[in-house]
């Protein structure tokens, strides 16, 4: 019987099968250093592959400090918000489960309930907070206590100090407008979300800015997002198709969005795309299977989520010369919503 034991892979095992230095690999792991995204990737990939579990934890540990960090949601007071059930909040607590976990720290998912004593008595080193409000309990709650936190999505009244991470929503709207005007659109609509939270302002400006570059007309109905933001939806979009003249693009700002329109549209007896091109932003996987398939803005959550936890472990670390902004590119998916038919000889679709 062998009496080998086996040891835990060195980071010199991780930077040879990387191609980079210890202190290449020491960075990449514990989210420091001024490193490439595809650097970092790399090394996280070759830590997989040799089997190299992080000891951020243990020296955590014997430091004083859990181990743990936390995912937080802001909260409506006792209004349940089912976040796992929207796909950018599912796919954003997933992938930060796994940033975590390869950069050896347990992460804690924790409701989004508010409950004073449970923010100010949980223990943990650091914490993403997710989409923070203007006047957001939880957020204050959380920098009472002193803890480095890192938010996944912009503060509404930030601060020098804050450390944030989000989507570049200007450069997604302007993407998605830029197509639907190769498209052949000119009176683009937006349906807008009233919130205290960055994300609808920073969309409506986008837009607003956009349309003024172009010449076109702003046309914009906004409708309150909580309690039935289903219904209060539809009843916008369909305020801006008894418009005339008629929109001839529709988007809108949340992942429900592309059915909330296509309903209007179906109220209206429009078709898409023949009489109205639609697009929203969202993650879901079910506008693939839509009648017809939907163009979506995706915000790219796991990368959101990646580069939250990597600054996050920054932060508890102390590390000086970190950037404390940082922002992720969308990915457009154009589907059959946004593409207008050819037309025939004799003129028919």
């Amino acid at each position: 019987m062998s009496s080998r034991v086996w040891q835990r892979p060195t980071l010199g095992a991780v930077a040879a099968r990387a191609g980079v230095s210890t202190a290449t690999v020491s960075n990449a792991l514990n989210g420091t250093g001024r490193l490439s995204e595809a650097t970092r990737q790399r090394v996280l990939a070759a830590a997989r592959e040799v089997g190299h579990a992080p000891a951020s934890a243990a020296r955590a540990l014997a430091r004083g400090s859990t181990g743990v960090l936390g995912l937080t949601m802001t909260t409506y007071g006792d209004l349940p918000v089912s976040y796992m059930e929207i796909p950018y909040y599912a796919q954003l607590a997933l992938g930060s489960m796994a940033a975590a976990h390869e950069r050896g720290y347990m992460l804690m998912v924790m409701p989004s309930s508010l409950s004073p004593w449970m923010w100010l008595n949980t223990p943990m080193d650091g914490v993403v907070h997710v989409e923070p409000r203007a006047d957001d309990p939880v957020r204050s709650i959380l920098l009472e206590r002193g803890i480095p936190m890192v938010t996944a999505g912009r503060p509404p009244q930030p601060h020098w100090r804050d450390a944030w991470v989000d989507t570049d929503y200007e450069a997604g709207v302007r993407l998605l407008l830029d197509h639907l005007t190769e498209a052949g659109a000119r009176r683009i609509a937006l349906s807008q979300p009233l919130h205290d939270d960055e994300y609808p302002h920073r969309i409506g400006r986008a837009y607003a800015s956009w349309c003024a570059e172009h010449d076109m007309p702003a046309l914009v109905e906004e409708y309150a997002s909580l309690p039935d933001y289903f219904t209060a939806e539809r009843d916008a979009v369909r305020r801006l198709l008894d418009r005339d003249p008629r929109p001839d693009a529709v988007i809108g700002a949340y992942s429900d969005s592309g059915h909330n329109i296509l309903a209007a549209a179906r109220h209206h007896g429009l078709r898409v795309p023949q009489d109205l091109l639609v697009a929203c932003v969202s993650e879901d996987p079910d506008y693939a299977t839509t009648t017809p398939p939907l163009t979506t803005l995706g915000l790219c959550p796991d990368r959101v989520s990646d580069e939250a936890v990597d600054l996050l472990i920054a932060l508890v670390n102390a590390r000086s010369g970190v950037d404390r902004h940082r922002l992720v590119q969308p990915v457009l998916v154009p589907r059959r919503s946004t593409r207008r038919p050819v037309r025939r000889e004799n003129g028919t679709p």
